[in-house]
């Protein structure tokens, strides 16, 4: 086995995938507990979520370009999208997003679902925060992503309620820019 006597000379290794998820859910139930003492409402807290997503998407897009895509990134619209329904969630999941679709009232909506969102599993929800969604933090990952990768866009998470469960699944809202859209036309 060969020694490196430098950490920067190291290959960048996939390394273990695979977090604990009793670990995982302990420091997102401390990220949001955390931000709720910040806070005095709940856009607030969800834009804070959103934000420490971005982050995380940034991240991720550097890591999985470099890992995945021999450091090249997409340049179509369908070809990101596919990216992060597919390669990021799996990454992310652990397996790939149930959907992913296109709006059918504007052309420039895309929505990925996912019938029961990591996030959401194991968070309970006040009676006087109804209307949160731990979603947004995803939304923020996803947002991050599509920054990075030239495709600026509004993404947010919303709640859709499903006939016959209990739970409603939760839809990160993408809605792109309206350069992203003339780009795409011109390179047709």
């Amino acid at each position: 086995m060969k020694q490196y006597t430098n950490v920067l000379d190291r290959p960048l290794s996939k390394g273990k995938q695979e977090v604990s998820l009793s670990g995982f859910a302990f420091l997102f139930s401390e990220l949001v507990q955390y931000n709720q003492t910040q806070v005095d409402n709940i856009a607030e807290l969800e834009r804070r979520l959103e934000d420490a997503g971005y982050a995380v998407g940034t991240r991720i897009l550097e890591l999985l370009c470099h890992r995945e895509k021999g450091n090249r990134r997409e340049t179509r619209l369908l070809g990101i999208l596919s990216f992060v329904h597919s390669t990021v969630w799996k990454v992310l999941f652990g397996k790939v997003a149930d959907s992913l679709e296109k709006g059918t009232e504007h052309e420039d909506e895309y929505m990925i679902s996912e019938k029961e969102l990591l996030v959401n599993r194991f968070i309970s929800i006040p009676k006087d925060m109804g209307a949160f969604n731990c979603g947004a933090f995803v939304a923020g990952i996803v947002r991050g992503v599509l920054d990075n990768a030239g495709f600026p866009a509004v993404v947010s998470a919303h709640f859709v309620p499903m006939e016959g469960q209990q739970r409603p699944r939760t839809t990160i809202l993408i809605k792109f820019a309206e350069e992203v859209l003339q780009r795409e036309a011109r390179l047709g």
